[in-house]
């Protein structure tokens, strides 16, 4: 079977420019004027020997860091800009969605836009008209349709381009970040109709830091690291090594953070999984010093959420207000444990605490550690991993008895 995208040693170069320093008016800096082009030329290479496949039908997601080569292998893709070496033997329409307002013209209106996109595609007026009544309502512009596109918001520009793309049928519908633009309800509903494109057959690249709803879409991924391809597979285990290097599975503070009293020395939260799934147990760990005998020392930390509410606020066990406690002077080790399905998706915060119960806080807030939570671990479940209306909330309790 031929691929319908076929990537061959794909590398793309730029020069990057200076401008000799020297003494300027304010009047020149202001307009402009009098500057001198460095002679200076630094070469940087945005992509270096790209190399894959993708075939009819297919999903393929791409995901990276900022400036790893995504969107510039996007745009060689849509043939905005020519790759410096390499070939792409493309056996399909391509359509494109890289920013709000790619292809649009601002002072034709958002059904002269519809035409103008559907020609471009090389589609014939009778076949836009077919589909027409299809698009304006999945946009929801109606009531906007004949009027110039630069009154549009850029959520009207973004879902009008997104419905153009997907209905007027290209072979290859290629996708960049810009749905983070849309609502929530329109971020989900463009998901569902990508969904319906791979099931007629044909092909989707998918760009999003959105790693939920990458795994989602594609089953395959590509991760992309300064201009190259690092790995190449499954979504869930490309996905997996992405979020091990740059969100990581454990993360750690090292310090002395206290007075004269005690101090902490170490925090630390991690998970048995490559990354933190709701489904999941999370373990938190605090290594403090108390350099003196202390009355009602207070050890634990608050959770707090994406949105810096204090969810949870966990002390060891053996803490009790009414019952005055000793710690003896020496080093200690606390462990605790966040069961499976508790935190909802989100990023977290953890403030850890040690001080003297009415007295004083004694350790700041600089060991306080961050990290992310997904949606549970798609291996070996039933369901896969999805971002529906009822996954929301700060909790993910499992109640089933």
């Amino acid at each position: 079977m031929e691929p319908i995208l076929d990537i061959q040693k794909i590398s793309k170069k730029y020069k990057i420019r200076g401008f000799e320093p020297h003494y300027l008016m304010l009047r020149d800096v202001l307009s402009k004027k009098n500057r001198k082009r460095s002679k200076n030329k630094e070469e940087f290479w945005a992509l270096k020997d790209i190399t894959f496949k993708v075939f009819s039908g297919e999903s393929l997601g791409i995901i990276g860091k900022n400036g790893a080569g995504k969107s510039t292998l996007l745009k060689i893709l849509s043939k905005i800009t020519p790759p410096t070496k390499g070939r792409i033997i493309s056996r399909g329409r391509v359509a494109s969605l890289l920013e709000v307002g790619t292809g649009f013209h601002p002072e034709l209106t958002g059904r002269e836009n519809i035409f103008l996109n559907g020609s471009i595609l090389g589609l014939k007026k009778n076949e836009i008209k077919e589909k027409f009544d299809e698009i304006v309502d999945f946009a929801g512009v109606e009531k906007f349709i004949d009027m110039p596109l630069k009154h549009y918001s850029s959520g009207m520009q973004l879902r009008l381009a997104f419905a153009v793309a997907a209905h007027l049928e290209p072979e290859i519908l290629i996708i960049d970040e810009v749905l983070a633009v849309g609502d929530a309800e329109f971020q989900k509903k463009s998901l569902g109709k990508m969904k319906d494109v791979t099931k007629e057959g044909r092909t989707v690249l998918f760009v999003s830091h959105n790693l939920q709803a990458v795994n989602t879409l594609c089953k395959r991924s590509v991760l992309l690291e300064k201009g190259e391809i690092k790995l190449d597979g499954p979504s869930n285990e490309v996905i997996r090594a992405y979020n091990n290097e740059i969100i990581g599975a454990i993360h750690e503070w090292t310090g002395v953070n206290g007075d004269e009293h005690a101090a902490l020395l170490k925090t630390k939260v991690y998970s048995d999984a490559n990354v933190f799934y709701t489904n999941r147990d999370i373990y938190i760990e605090m290594e403090y010093e108390v350099y003196e005998n202390i009355t009602n020392l207070v050890v634990g930390f608050h959770i707090i959420n994406e949105f810096g509410c204090h969810i949870l606020y966990v002390l060891r066990d053996d803490y009790d207000t009414k019952i005055e406690s000793i710690t003896l002077k020496g080093k200690y080790k606390e462990r605790f444990k966040i069961p499976a399905n508790h935190l909802a998706k989100g990023t977290y915060t953890i403030a850890f605490d040690l001080g003297i119960h009415n007295v004083k806080k004694i350790a700041s807030d600089e060991s306080n550690l961050q990290f992310y939570v997904m949606n549970e671990d798609s291996y070996g479940c039933r369901f896969p991993v999805i971002d529906a209306p009822g996954y929301s909330g700060i909790f993910r309790p499992n109640w089933k008895i």
